[in-house]
């Protein structure tokens, strides 16, 4: 790749080179022409352009006098009459203060600006040292400055050649830097990408710590933030991939341990095969049950195939028909289960089977960590847009370090006490994904009063699709 950034680099600097040079080569062509042919080394290159303008206009020489400035009197009307002092030549000639002298195209002199009366014409070799005054393709006249050119036909292309090979020169130095630059930019360039490729190669081979060191915030930088954030993410899906199967290995075991003493003793005759000694049986196979269920659910979730069957319904009366299913189990205990309601509450569009699995996992949990002759209020606000159902108990409330990972996998703050009551740890990351899959939110809080305090709120409305993904 570096090999690519070098080669990219030495092609832009030869097409932009190349480009100036052959630009160049016939601006200079046509300066140097300019200069050598159109009197701009005798600095009457205006006075050149004065004369065929003024011939194209008149078709004649007759009174072109005008256009130049004589430092003396002037005699004869070829050679011209007094100069205008306040005209184009007036300019020119106080510019150049030489001699110029004026020919048709026959080469019969027309305007001499310092008359001998001797010469009338220009000789061969001062017509080819002469400015030649074109009109279209036709020569209309020759101007002679003092001295004439020095120069020949084929002089301005030895010029224009000396003039490429120092271009050329030039060229070649500023490739040179050119790829000294590549080198430079491209070993730069290429050190952030070659520490990515070998992250990411790290990366796949399983060495999920690996990181890349950002500098800056070009692109290259937010590509190196970007893996960094995607390698801590497969970390910690890592990490929690593993500590969620030693948790389903954990919660199976102890059940399987129970049910396996209990089958070995009823066979070897320790107890009597009776309902009494088959229910401990029973009741892990229950667990266990319950326990693939929940995983399954989530497993569901996770994969976007949760099937919801929405349909229009009561949520109150759903709420207190989930109360009324738990009010003997608060008795046993003697804690007081308390509802109230606020607000008319809407039709809401939802899964009647799921919702009662939320509310199930939420009571169930109040009733859980609720000490006896406490109490649990449930309070549902109703609103034109949303319906917010809050559980609140007088148990102990939950730990602060608990509260972050509350609806966590196999998360319980109170390890001991949750297992005798048969929890799987799953029961509030469940409702918090089937409370997601209902576009609702599930928040867990401590109430100031003390006691936790979870409050589940859901959208109103009985519109969209009976048959959505979770």
């Amino acid at each position: 790749m570096r090999l690519r950034f070098i080669l990219a680099f030495i092609l832009i600097a030869l097409v932009s080179v190349g480009s100036v040079l052959v630009i160049a080569r016939q601006t200079m062509l046509r300066e140097v022409r300019a200069y050598m042919f159109r009197g701009g080394m005798a600095g009457v290159e205006g006075l050149v352009t004065g004369l065929e303008d003024y011939y194209l206009e008149h078709r004649s020489w007759v009174g072109a006098d005008q256009l130049f400035a004589f430092p003396g009197q002037m005699s004869g009307n070829r050679r011209g009459n007094q100069g205008n002092p306040g005209g184009f030549g007036g300019m020119m000639g106080g510019m150049m203060n030489q001699r110029l002298r004026l020919a048709d195209s026959q080469g019969n002199l027309v305007i001499d600006t310092e008359p001998d009366g001797i010469i009338d014409s220009f000789t061969a070799t001062e017509i080819q040292q002469a400015i030649q005054l074109q009109v279209g393709n036709d020569t209309v006249g020759y101007l002679l400055p003092a001295g004439g050119m020095n120069f020949n036909p084929g002089d301005d292309n030895e010029l224009l050649n000396r003039l490429t090979r120092a271009a050329y020169i030039a060229a070649g130095v500023a490739i040179g830097f050119s790829v000294v630059l590549a080198l430079i930019l491209s070993t730069r360039l290429i050190k952030p990408v070659r520490a990515l490729t070998q992250a990411a190669t790290s990366l796949s081979e399983g060495d999920l710590t690996r990181r890349v060191e950002v500098h800056g915030e070009d692109e290259l930088a937010i590509l190196g933030q970007t893996f960094n954030q995607m390698a801590a993410a497969l970390e910690n899906a890592e990490e929690t991939r593993q500590a969620m199967t030693a948790d389903i290995a954990h919660e199976l075991r102890t059940p399987l341990a129970i049910q396996r003493a209990h089958v070995e003793a009823l066979q070897d005759g320790v107890y009597p095969v009776t309902d009494e000694n088959l229910q401990p049986v029973l009741e892990q196979n229950i667990l266990l049950t319950r326990l693939v269920e929940d995983l399954r659910t989530l497993a569901q979730a996770d994969s976007g195939q949760l099937q919801l069957e929405k349909i229009p319904t009561n949520f109150l009366s759903l709420v207190e028909r989930i109360l009324d299913r738990f009010k003997p189990q608060a008795e046993v205990r003697n804690i007081k289960l308390q509802f109230s309601s606020q607000g008319e509450c809407q039709p809401l569009n939802l899964d009647p089977g799921r919702m009662e699995q939320i509310l199930g996992n939420l009571i169930s949990n109040a009733i859980r960590y609720t000490p006896d002759d406490g109490w649990i209020k449930v309070i549902l606000e109703c609103s034109p847009e949303r319906a917010t159902l809050s559980i609140q108990d007088s148990g102990p409330g939950i730990p602060d370090e608990s509260l972050p990972h509350i609806f966590e996998r196999f998360y319980r703050a109170d390890q001991s006490r949750s297992r005798i009551k048969g929890g799987t740890g799953l029961g509030l990351a469940i409702a918090r994904q089937l409370t997601e899959a209902h576009g609702g939110i599930l928040t867990a809080a401590n109430n100031p009063d003390g006691g936790a305090l979870f409050k589940l709120t859901l959208p109103c409305g009985v519109g969209g699709s009976n048959h959505d993904n979770g």
